[in-house]
This record gives structure tokens, sequence and C-alpha cells, in this order.
């Protein structure tokens, strides 16, 4: 999807893409070929074929910071396929909705293969170094939470790479609600040990462990290791949909 986008290139908006994709044309080699075919100014379609230059060597150096700053934060899941050799599945456990009075008991990042925790007390400070290996962060409601969380915690995080909020696109494509509301809609299933928790229950195991009680906290590791490996599952699940509907919409 990344290769169809036009809307990182300054001077291109919407209704220019869409009239790109209607005229048949969904990549940029396509637009080198067929550009003919797109009714727009000579000096828009120089500037597009100037973008589409510039864009093809930074993907090919794996940019991901001129992705991040150029697309809209609401359009960075159109890159997924191209970083998703360097993703972070992220999602925080904490004390509680508000940053200025709570604080973060557990991070989890799962790169597609090994999932990693960290945790208040024993190595949470590991996650400035971990978030720098990587070009690309899938969260869900991260936008809002998560990474402004962090960042409250840990100023001197930069955050210049593409983050997918998943929220959003699935929005976009039916599917609303909470994380797990729509995790069983795709028909994702928890373990026995985590069926039913939420973040509420979070605070309460954190609470517990922070008693003595061991098995709370291993509890609450496995609640986020599921929360972040079932964020790779659903946006596998969900991407073609997201690209069907963008592309769609061209002609609706």
């Amino acid at each position: 999807m990344l290769k169809s986008t036009y809307i990182h290139i300054p001077g291109v908006g919407k209704t220019v893409e869409q009239k790109i994709w209607a005229s048949g044309i969904r990549s940029w080699e396509e637009f080198l070929e067929k550009q003919d075919l797109v009714s727009i100014s000579p000096a828009r379609k120089e500037k597009i074929l100037e973008g589409i230059r510039h864009s093809s060597e930074r993907l090919e150096a794996n940019d991901c910071c001129y992705f991040s700053k150029c697309l809209p934060s609401s359009e960075h899941w159109r890159a997924y396929p191209f970083f998703s050799d360097s993703v972070a599945f992220v999602d925080i456990e904490t004390t509680g909705l508000s940053s200025d009075r709570d604080y973060i008991t557990v991070v989890g990042i799962y790169d597609g293969k090994e999932a990693k925790t960290y945790v208040r007390g024993i190595n949470l400070d590991e996650i400035m170094e971990e978030f720098s290996k990587y070009k690309l962060l899938v969260s869900f409601n991260g936008a809002r939470f998560d990474l402004p969380f962090i960042k409250s915690e840990y100023p001197d995080l930069e955050f210049s790479q593409l983050h997918i909020d998943l929220m959003y696109p699935l929005r976009r494509i039916g599917y609303s609600g909470g994380l797990k509301h729509i995790e069983k809609v795709l028909g994702i299933s928890r373990s026995e040990d985590t069926e039913g928790l939420s973040g509420f229950d979070a605070v309460r195991l954190w609470k517990q462990y922070e008693k003595g009680n061991r098995a709370a906290l291993d509890t609450l590791l496995n609640y986020n290791k599921e929360d972040i490996v079932n964020l790779k599952t659903i946006i596998e699940l969900t991407y073609p949909k997201m690209v069907e509907n963008a592309l769609g919409s061209c002609s609706r």
C-alpha cells in the first residue's frame, strides 16, 4: 500500500491520490508508465514524479523517519509490509489512567518472534535501548495512552519511527470497541489463565505482586504478552481489508 501512496508528497492531497487510483494506477511504477491517464496539471504531475523518485530512494534506504514525518499519522498503517521486519508490537500496564498520578508497571514488546517484558523495579529502564532498535511500532490506543505514558516517564525517549495505532484503521473497516472485543470478533482466543481479564485486573494483579504474590506477576506478564502477540495476529488478519477499503474509496 505504501507504493500506492501519494499524500505524503507536498502539494498532493487525498483528492488527487484518489484520482490517480481511479485511473487504474495502483503503484509508483505504474504512475511512471501511465501518468498520461491522470488528468492533473503538468506542474502537479512533475511534483508527483519527483516525490516518487525521492520516496523510492528513502524506501530503499529503509528510512522510517522520512515516512513517519511525511505520512499523516492516520496513514502509517500503509507502511506495515515494508517495515514489518523491524516492528515492535507494544503494550503497557499501569497503576491507573493518568500519567500525572499513576506509573508504568510493565512494558511488553514483541518483535514478531520473541516477546520481551520489562517490569518496574527489575528492568524497566532497558526499554530506552530496546525501542531504539525498531523502525515501526504497532499498538492499540497507543497514540493517546501507551506512548504518551512512556514519554511522561522517559522524556528523553524519542519516538521518531512509524507508529500504527491499530484502533483507528480498524474502525474504518468496521471493527470498533476495545482490543478484547475485536479479538473475539476475529476469533482470537485467550488462554484460560487470562480469559476475561481487563486493564482493571492488571492494576489488581500488580498490587497483589507488590504484596509478595509472585504468581500475580506471572499472570500479569502472561496477560501483557497475549496483548502484544495478538496485535500481530490482528494486523495480519485485517491488513488486506484495510488496503481494499482505502483503494475502494476512490470508486465510491
